[in-house]
C-alpha cells in the first residue's frame, strides 16, 4: 500500500476512534498589537484565524448559532488572542464592568491553554465585552477549576454594531511550560459563552459527553520557537498594611480599647525556569480583605469549611491538591515567613511549602462531629508557634494516568502531626476511571489538651482522653470508580478512616468510619431548537459504619433535574436516612429542591430548600426542620450590582419551635472601571430560641443557659484600586454589633479601619 492510499485509509477510519484533533500553527510577529478593543486589520493581518463552529452545551456539538472568529499570534514575549463575536441582536449582549473573576454570568470569550500538553492541567483566560477579566486554573484529574489564581495580563473589549470585540495579551512569564524546547506544542480550547434563553457554550472543537475529560478533547497549537519567559524573571512585591482596631467587652465595660498596627512585608517570586517557580515571603500580609460568606453554625456537630483566598497560598495551589483535603493552607494562620517551590519537568510535578506559624490551630475529628483546637502556652495563655512543611510530588504516565505522594508535617513543643499519602488515577478506558488515596498519620499530643475540655464542652473527660492519646497513629484510604456514557454514568466510592487518623494541615472533619456509596445518573437532551435542553435523574445509596462495625447512617436518595427557558435549572428529590446519634437511631425523611432562573437578562433568582425531619442534637430527639436559602443577583446599569443571599432555618420539636435562625448577606458594589471599585457588605446573624424547651435552662446552673435571642450585625466598606492582582490599594472600614438577653439593643463591640498598599516590581 503506497503512502497516498495509507493516508486515505487513515482519514476514512479516524472517525471510528473519535474526532481527529486539529493543530494550529501560531505565527510569530514582530509588532505588538495595541490592546484597546479595536481589532485593527493591520495589527492582526498575520494572525492565525479559527472559527468557533460548534455548540457543545446544551447542543451536542451542533452548529454554533452565531459566528465567532478567534485570532492567534505571538512575538516571543506575549501570546495574543482576539475574538470577533458576531451577534444578530447586539442589544441582548450581557456586558458589565466587573471586578476580576466576576464575569462568568456575562457574555464572554476566552482560551484554555494546556501548556505542558499533558491533557491534565490548564490555564484559563476569559474576557467579557467590557474588557473585564476572569482567570482560573483547571485540573482535569480532579474536575476542579480555581478562580482564586490571578495572573498579570492585559485585555480590552467593546460592543460594536454587529456584536463585540475582545483583545488579549498574555505574557509568557505568566505561564508555565516546558523549558529548553525548540518549539512548543500546547493543547488549546477556544470558547465563547452565549447566554440567552439558554446558556450556550461555543467552541472550536467537538466534545464527546461520554468522556470523563475536557482537555483530552482539545485541539493543539504549535510554534513559539526557543520560547523563554522573557524579560524579568523576578517579581518583588512590598506590602504596607495599617490596621486600627477598637474593641470593648459589652459584658463588663463600655470603654473602648484601641490598638494600632503597621507592618511592612515583602513577597518574592523567582521564575527559576519556564516550569519552576520559587515564592518566598517575609512578614507577609496574610489578611483576607473581603468578608467570608455568612454560614449558619447551629444544630450541627461538624466545623464549617471556608476556602483559601490569600495570594501566597493561592498560586500553585493545584500542585498540592489530592482526592481528600489533606492540605488546607488556611490552617497556616499567621506565619512569620514562608517559602514555596512548585514546578513540573518531564511529567513529574513537585510542590513544597515551608513556614513557621505563630498560631497552631487544627481540626479534631471523630465519627459524629469535629471542632477546632488551638494550642496555647499554659503559663502565658499565648498562642504556640509551630513549624510547617508540606511536599507533594506526582508522576504522570500514559495518556491521563498519574500517581502521587504527599507529606505534611506540623510540630511544636510536645506536639506533632505527620501525614503521608499515596494517591493516583488510572484510566482503564477513557470511560472507566479508578481513583485512590492511601493515607497514614502519626500524632503526638501535649497533656493539657488531653485533659482540658474548655474548647469542647460537649465532650466528657473520658471522651476527651480517648480522643487524645499521648501518641496516636492510624490509616485511611479512599477508592472511587466511575463509568461514563453519553447519557448516563454510574459510580462506586469507598472511604475508610481510622479512629486515630488526623490531618492537622488539612480539613478532614470525620474519622472512625467506613462508607460505601453506589450511585448513578441518566439524562435526556432536547433536540436542536428545543427550549427544554436537558432532563433526567440521579441518586445514590450509601451506608456508613464506625470502625467497630456499628451502623452510623444508611441513606437513599433520588433527585430529578430539568433545564429550560429563561436559563431555568432545577434539581429536586427525596432523601430517606437512618442515622445514629446518642446511642439511638433516628429515621429522617426530607424533600430537597434547588432552582435558579433569569426572569430578566440582568436579574437572577434562585433558592435552595429542604423540608423534613432533622435530629435536635442538643436534646437527642427528632424534629421538623425547614431550611430556605434564597438569593438574587441584580445588575443595575453597567456599573452597579447587588448580591443578596439569605439562609433561614427553623426546628420544631414536641412543645413547639425550638429555634429560628437566619443569616442575611447583602453585597453591593459600584465598579467605576475595571480597576476601581467601591463595595459595601452587610451581614446579619439572628437566632431566636424557645428557652422553655432547652433542658439546660431548666436546671440551677446558669453557666450552661442559652440566650433566647442572639444577634450579630456587621458592615464592611472597601474601596479598591487594582493596577493588577499584585499592585493595588485597599482602604476599608468594618464594624460589628451584638444583641442578646443581656444587651437589649444592637451595640457595637468592634470597629476597624484598615489600609493596604502593594506594588509589584518586575526585573
Amino acid at each position: 500500500m503506497n503512502l497516498k492510499c495509507l493516508w486515505s485509509f487513515v482519514l476514512l477510519i479516524a472517525p471510528m476512534f473519535g474526532e481527529a484533533k486539529v493543530t494550529y500553527p501560531i505565527p510569530r510577529v514582530s509588532e505588538q498589537p495595541q490592546i484597546d478593543g479595536s481589532l485593527g486589520e493591520s495589527e492582526w493581518k498575520d494572525a492565525y484565524q479559527v472559527e468557533l463552529k460548534y455548540e457543545t452545551n446544551p447542543g451536542d456539538s451542533t452548529p454554533a448559532p452565531v459566528k465567532t472568529i478567534a485570532y492567534m499570534m505571538e512575538d516571543g514575549d506575549n501570546i495574543y488572542f482576539a475574538f470577533r463575536a458576531k451577534d444578530p441582536e447586539p442589544e441582548k449582549i450581557l456586558a458589565y464592568i466587573r471586578d476580576r473573576d466576576r464575569i462568568f454570568q456575562d457574555d464572554f470569550v476566552g482560551v484554555i491553554l494546556d501548556t505542558f500538553n499533558d491533557e491534565r492541567r490548564g490555564f484559563e483566560f476569559f474576557v467579557n465585552p467590557m474588557g473585564s477579566q476572569g482567570d482560573l486554573t483547571r485540573d482535569d484529574t480532579l474536575h476542579n477549576e480555581d478562580s482564586s489564581w490571578d495572573a498579570v495580563w492585559d485585555s480590552a473589549g467593546q460592543v460594536v454594531e454587529d456584536g463585540y470585540v475582545v483583545e488579549m495579551a498574555i505574557p509568557f512569564r505568566a505561564l508555565r511550560f516546558p523549558s529548553d524546547a525548540e518549539t512548543q506544542t500546547w493543547g488549546i480550547q477556544l470558547l465563547r459563552i452565549y447566554p440567552r434563553d439558554s446558556r450556550a457554550i461555543l467552541a472550536d472543537a467537538k466534545s464527546d459527553r461520554a468522556l470523563d475529560c475536557s482537555l483530552c478533547q482539545a485541539n493543539k497549537m504549535t510554534g513559539m520557537p526557543r520560547l523563554k519567559a522573557s524579560g524579568a524573571n523576578f517579581d518583588i512585591t512590598p506590602t504596607l498594611t495599617y490596621v486600627n482596631n477598637e474593641q470593648r467587652d459589652l459584658d463588663s465595660t463600655t470603654e473602648w480599647e484601641s490598638s494600632d498596627e503597621t507592618e511592612l512585608g515583602i513577597d518574592f517570586r523567582w521564575s527559576m525556569t519556564e516550569d519552576w517557580v520559587l515564592n518566598a515571603t517575609i512578614n507577609p500580609d496574610f489578611s483576607q480583605v473581603e468578608a467570608d460568606a455568612g454560614q449558619l453554625d447551629i444544630n450541627t456537630t461538624f466545623s464549617l469549611y471556608y476556602p483559601e483566598a490569600r495570594p501566597f497560598f493561592v498560586e500553585g495551589a493545584d500542585y498540592f491538591r489530592s482526592m481528600n483535603r489533606l492540605v488546607h493552607t488556611r490552617n497556616i494562620a499567621d506565619p512569620d515567613a514562608g517559602i514555596k517551590v512548585t514546578g513540573k519537568t518531564n511529567g513529574y510535578t513537585v510542590g513544597a511549602i515551608a513556614s513557621t506559624d505563630t498560631r497552631t490551630g487544627f481540626l479534631i475529628p471523630s465519627s459524629l462531629g469535629s471542632y477546632l483546637e488551638v494550642l496555647e502556652d499554659q503559663n502565658t495563655e499565648q498562642d504556640i508557634s509551630s513549624d510547617v512543611f508540606i511536599v507533594r510530588g506526582q508522576n504522570d504516565f500514559g495518556e491521563q494516568n498519574n500517581v502521587g505522594v504527599i507529606l505534611t508535617h506540623r510540630s511544636a513543643t510536645d506536639y506533632k502531626n505527620d501525614v503521608v499519602a499515596i494517591d493516583g488515577r488510572y484510566y482503564f478506558t477513557k470511560k472507566d476511571i479508578l481513583s485512590y488515596q492511601l493515607m497514614y498519620s502519626d500524632s503526638e499530643n501535649p497533656d493539657y489538651i488531653r485533659f482540658d475540655g474548655e474548647d469542647d464542652p460537649n465532650t466528657t473527660q473520658d471522651e476527651r482522653e480517648e480522643l487524645f492519646a499521648a501518641s496516636q497513629s492510624d490509616t485511611a484510604y479512599t477508592l472511587s470508580y466511575r463509568h461514563n456514557e453519553e447519557n448516563y454514568s454510574f459510580r462506586a466510592n469507598y472511604n475508610n478512616f481510622g479512629k486515630d487518623f488526623r490531618a492537622d494541615l488539612g480539613f478532614i472533619g470525620q474519622v472512625d468510619y467506613e462508607k460505601l456509596i453506589i450511585g448513578g445518573d441518566y439524562f435526556w437532551y432536547g433536540k436542536e431548537g428545543s427550549k427544554w435542553t436537558r432532563w433526567g435523574f440521579f441518586g445514590d445509596w450509601d451506608i456508613t459504619k464506625d470502625q467497630s462495625g456499628k451502623k452510623l447512617e444508611e441513606e437513599s436518595e433520588i433527585h430529578f433535574s430539568i433545564r429550560g427557558p429563561l436559563q431555568f435549572q432545577t434539581n429536586f428529590g427525596v432523601v430517606d436516612r437512618e442515622r445514629f446519634y446518642d446511642e439511638q437511631y433516628f429515621d429522617e425523611q426530607s424533600f430537597m429542591m434547588w432552582f435558579q432562573f433569569k426572569p430578566w437578562s440582568n436579574f437572577t433568582f434562585g433558592n435552595f430548600m429542604r423540608i423534613g425531619d432533622q435530629i435536635d442534637f442538643t436534646h437527642s430527639q427528632l424534629g421538623d426542620m425547614k431550611l430556605f436559602e434564597p438569593y438574587i443577583r441584580w445588575e443595575i446599569g453597567k456599573h452597579f450590582n447587588v448580591r443578596v443571599s439569605i439562609t433561614s432555618q427553623s426546628l420544631d420539636v414536641d412543645g413547639g419551635e425550638l429555634f429560628n435562625a437566619s443569616v442575611a448577606d447583602v453585597r453591593m458594589a459600584y465598579q467605576f472601571s475595571n480597576r476601581s471599585r467601591l463595595s459595601l457588605t452587610l451581614q446579619s446573624f439572628d437566632i431566636e430560641r424557645n428557652t422553655a424547651l432547652y433542658e439546660s435552662n431548666q436546671d440551677n446552673d446558669d453557666e450552661n443557659d442559652v440566650y433566647s435571642l442572639s444577634k450579630r450585625f456587621g458592615t464592611q466598606l472597601i474601596y479598591s484600586y487594582k493596577i493588577n492582582p499584585q499592585s493595588l490599594v485597599y482602604l476599608g472600614y468594618s464594624d460589628s454589633a451584638r444583641e442578646n438577653d443581656d444587651i437589649q439593643s444592637l451595640t457595637k463591640d468592634d470597629k476597624t479601619v484598615f489600609a493596604k498598599v502593594s506594588y509589584m516590581w518586575q526585573h
